[in-house]
């Protein structure tokens, strides 16, 4: 059978190397930047391990990302263009970042060379480990015989579903990044505070502050499982998924605890974790952590 569609995303779904090779996502990396002179390609020129060490050893480092050109997306969109195999490609909320207008600049650019070409650019409004479990649904349409179209209504109709509940250790990142604005004016200038934070339609919104870390992961998965338990939608329709940033230690039991709390309002055997990647770590800090809810769309 020849291949229905093909899956392409920017960095900033922050998959794992390994799960986009075996499934054959292509990815499109931003660029980070110490000195906003020299920028490197994410993941592919410089490890997000490596970047959140250089973070962690330096709290005074606060590096930028740089969203992919259009050339980039040319050069990805056009291999399957020529064989004529339609292309999706997800990308970081338009909020957030201008990767989606560089990746449609692109697709205007090809469709003048290869008018019958399909290609479909989505803003997902999703960031980070949400985008990841976003373009795992794609994948899984892709694996269940889905054609290009419906695949592409399916995306659209589930992306306002997603939603991320997080914390991270310092804002100090979210307000050099220019976040922290409708954020948390309320802290003024209480840095070592813990913001709690709600992502959801492709935009932060504070959703509360605590004094410690250990009590802001709590009240995250508590967050959490109150938006899942509260809304219309039955609790199995949806994915849950956890992130972390530099300490996989805390990542892992984390994820582990989430597990056991989401096993108290929902038939679950497992929950995945990513590690959160450069395009918003460099605007959290080396610390974030949360939960990632997303509907199947299946369901």
């Amino acid at each position: 059978m020849s291949q229905q569609f093909q899956i392409i995303s920017d960095s900033s779904c922050d998959l794992a190397p390994a799960f986009a090779e075996a499934h054959n996502v292509k990815i499109v990396p931003f660029y980070v930047s110490f000195d906003k002179e020299t920028y490197y390609k994410e993941e592919v020129e410089l490890p997000i391990r490596e970047l959140y060490q250089k973070m962690a050893d330096d709290p005074e480092l606060f590096p930028k990302t740089s969203l992919p050109s259009i050339e980039d997306y040319i050069n990805t969109f056009e291999p399957f263009v020529k064989e004529g195999i339609p292309v999706i490609c997800i990308c970081i909320s338009s909020k957030f970042s201008g990767s989606f207008n560089a990746a449609s600049n692109a697709k205007n650019i090809l469709l003048d060379d290869y008018p019958d070409a399909k290609i479909a650019v989505i803003d997902s409004q999703l960031v980070t480990v949400l985008q990841g479990l976003f373009v795992t649904e794609a994948v899984r349409m892709q694996e269940n015989g889905l054609s290009f179209e419906a695949s592409v209504e399916h995306l659209e109709r589930i992306k306002d579903t997603g939603r991320i509940f997080f914390t991270t250790a310092d804002i100090s990142y979210l307000k050099t990044g220019g976040r922290i604005g409708k954020l948390m004016s309320v802290a003024n200038n209480a840095l070592k505070i813990k913001p709690l934070i709600l992502f959801k339609e492709g935009e932060l919104f504070p959703v509360g502050v605590t004094r410690n870390r250990k009590k802001s992961l709590s009240k995250v998965l508590e967050q959490a499982k109150k938006y899942l338990t509260e809304m219309d939608d039955k609790i199995e329709d949806y994915s849950i998924i956890s992130g972390y940033g530099y300490d996989e230690e805390e990542g892992l039991a984390y994820r582990d605890m989430v597990l056991e709390e989401m096993k108290t309002i929902t038939e679950i055997d497992s929950v995945e974790t990513f590690q959160i990647g450069a395009t918003i770590g460099v605007h959290t800090g080396p610390h974030p952590i949360g939960v990632g809810i997303l509907k199947r769309y299946d369901a």
